[in-house]
């Protein structure tokens, strides 16, 4: 992901995704295959849809103080999102420059949970006393960057991370990963015709051995059909623990989408039709199934 432009924004995202995809090597595995089999000829021929961060819904953290980094720099709030199963909440922004991925944030429910796991969780969310985000320069790249980068708390034990998985697997996650990318999303529809329906895209996918999510279906489909998508199932990394322990558990993982022309477009030749004429947003139950790609059931399969 590298723009043209070079304002703030754009390193901050060039940055977030050279990180991502260094660790997760499905990234470099698609991309590569794409460049061989002539799809797309460089990385940046790929359309970045969106991008994802989980974070946890906490005095001085949460959503209310990570998109202040994004509202800064010309996004804009749009529609609200409840997970109730996984007591989550989310939000997704979008910006005017149709070049700049969709941002989605989730937070966890953690009050919801019960009294072992919240103490736990606020064990190492307490270390953060005040905003964080409130204290950077939001037009230094370096600074934004470099928080994003940096632990939040102290790294979490292997018993706190286990007991952590057993009640919230996206808790575990976040009290490890903290603020790394979760993942990014290729635009499925942007892809030669043979390869632009998430369908024929899948086969693609499968093909090259990577294994894909498989609760609610391969395909996760919103219900007016316009909205379909996909993810591959997370890259286990090995993580250092406190005390040196280390551990392999889930990393982040590539989605895939497809965003079908809304009907009062259909008509229009497919030369004119931009991302204005597509699907917008999200779906709740589409995404409740792609958080899972972090999951234990899921990752015990690849």
């Amino acid at each position: 992901m590298i723009f043209e432009e070079k304002r703030p924004i754009h390193l901050i995202l060039e940055s977030l995704f050279d990180t991502y995809s260094k660790r997760v090597p499905d990234v470099k595995k698609i991309t590569s295959a794409l460049i061989e089999s002539k799809i797309i000829n460089h990385q940046n021929d790929i359309i970045n849809d969106h991008i994802a961060f989980r974070t946890m819904g906490v005095k001085n953290l949460g959503i209310k103080s990570l998109e202040k980094i994004f509202l800064h720099h010309g996004y804009v709030k749009r529609d609200f999102y409840s997970f109730e199963n996984k007591k989550l909440n989310a939000y997704w922004y979008s910006h005017s420059d149709k070049n700049m991925p969709r941002i989605f944030i989730s937070e966890l429910r953690v009050d919801e949970l019960s009294k072992e796991t919240t103490e736990i969780i606020y064990k190492y969310t307490n270390q953060v006393t005040t905003d964080p985000v409130d204290k950077l320069d939001l037009n230094s790249y370096s600074e934004v960057i470099n928080f994003l980068s940096k632990p939040l708390w102290n790294l979490p034990t292997v018993d706190d991370y286990n007991n952590l998985l057993k009640e919230s697997e996206y808790a575990s996650w976040v009290v490890y990963n903290r603020y790394y990318l979760n993942h990014y999303t290729i635009s499925v529809h942007e892809l030669s015709k043979n390869y632009n329906t998430l369908e024929k895209f899948n086969k693609f996918l499968i093909g090259l051995n990577i294994k894909l999510n498989d609760s609610g279906g391969i395909i996760k489909k919103s219900k007016d059909g316009l909205l379909l998508q996909s993810s591959s199932i997370a890259n286990k990394v090995k993580a250092t623990f406190a005390n040196n322990e280390t551990k392999l558990i889930s990393g982040s993982y590539v989605e895939f989408a497809e965003r079908r022309i809304l009907p009062e477009f259909l008509k229009l030749p497919l030369d004119k039709i931009t991302s204005k004429h597509r699907r917008d947003g999200f779906e709740a139950s589409n995404a409740d199934k792609i958080f899972e790609s972090t999951f234990t059931k899921q990752t015990s399969r690849n």
